[in-house]
């Protein structure tokens, strides 16, 4: 008898072992793989702007949690739907617009899927007219793009106000890609600050009407050079690197957006920093720890979501303390730069 019950206790503590095993897939925390759809903007994963940053967020998010993630680009604005609901019919836990642009498409894909999560960079899921539809399975990642300007906007007022920079005419330029309000929070904050540092400082504001094609964006930053402007600044992805180039034939200064675009042409002597990579892992991260929330989320120099770099140029010691000034006076909520372009 003996024998039989230990051999009987044997057998138990086997199929105790065995079910332990397979009953580890009953918890999601340690075997579920979260799908995880990114659906870009016309510019593309090569704009070396906000798409670019997208994507870096994503696979830094694919090391960290062992997602399963794939892209789509976007050819044109009628993609959007199409993109955002080839993920979602799949039921991935999470789809990923990217861009102002896509703000209706999200508000359509959403409500026809109300057990899938989305989330906008820039944007909410809205109506045709632009109404927030305020659906509880979409997260708005919103930046506070006024205060990456201003930066950069100290750093050119500054130049020009102390003769450093080429022209030193008090002129320089800002060439957006298409007036939305992402594109004008950076050159609101842009022309701000300048104006502050220079008060006899001329801002000039175009737009290429394009995110896609660098010869627009390279037109306009032409126009503004032969008025004089010796500091551009591109706000228009792709486009934008037109006006980098541009301004590195004519020999005189350029300013990047979003990511570090040192490297886009030796004329760039800064970027304008809007950390979409910061953004894009944190949704992710949100749904994989089961903390998704509707709603808006905001990005700024507070939080560390916004900030620029100094690029290919030497910073006298008076600049780096202006600039570290006025940066700590956004942190500290005694500078608040504007959302609209200021006028004149």
């Amino acid at each position: 008898m003996a024998y039989k019950r230990f051999k009987f206790l044997g057998v138990a503590a086997v199929v105790l072992m065995v079910a332990m095993a397979c009953g580890g897939s009953n918890n999601p925390g340690t075997s579920k793989q979260y799908k995880i759809g990114l659906v870009t903007d016309i510019g593309g994963l090569n704009d070396k702007s906000f798409n670019h940053l997208a994507y870096v967020g994503l696979e830094k998010a694919k090391t960290d949690f062992g997602i399963k993630d794939d892209v789509t680009e976007s050819k044109s604005g009628n993609d959007y739907v199409n993109n955002l609901t080839g993920f979602a019919s799949k039921n991935y836990d999470l789809v990923i617009g990217v861009g102002f642009l896509m703000q209706e498409a999200v508000g359509t894909v959403s409500g026809q899927f109300p057990n899938i999560h989305f989330a906008i960079i820039d944007g909410a899921g809205t109506d045709a007219n632009g109404n927030d539809l305020k659906h509880t399975n979409v997260e708005s990642l919103f930046f506070k793009e006024q205060d990456a300007g201003a930066m950069v906007g100290v750093i050119a007022g500054w130049m020009e106000k102390n003769g450093k920079a080429k022209k030193n005419k008090h002129v320089i330029g800002a060439v957006g890609g298409i007036s939305i309000p992402p594109v004008n929070h950076y050159i609101a904050g842009y022309k701000w600050a300048a104006t502050m540092e220079d008060p006899s400082i001329k801002v000039l504001v175009g737009y290429s009407n394009d995110f896609t094609d660098p010869a627009k964006c390279k037109g306009q930053a032409t126009s503004m050079i032969n008025s004089n402007a010796d500091i551009l600044f591109q706000v228009a992805g792709g486009c934008g690197l037109g006006v980098l180039q541009g301004a590195g034939q004519a020999g005189v200064y350029s300013i990047g957006v979003d990511a570090d675009q040192k490297d886009a042409d030796p004329s760039v002597i800064a970027s304008a920093l809007k950390k979409v990579d910061v953004a894009t892992y944190t949704a992710i991260k949100n749904v994989v720890n089961g903390q998704f929330q509707a709603g808006a989320l905001t990005f700024s120099i507070a939080n560390d979501g916004a900030g620029y770099a100094v690029d290919n140029l030497t910073v006298p010691a008076e600049l780096q303390t202006e600039l570290k000034t006025f940066q700590d006076k956004i942190k500290a909520g005694t500078l608040t730069p504007p959302a609209d372009i200021p006028t004149p």
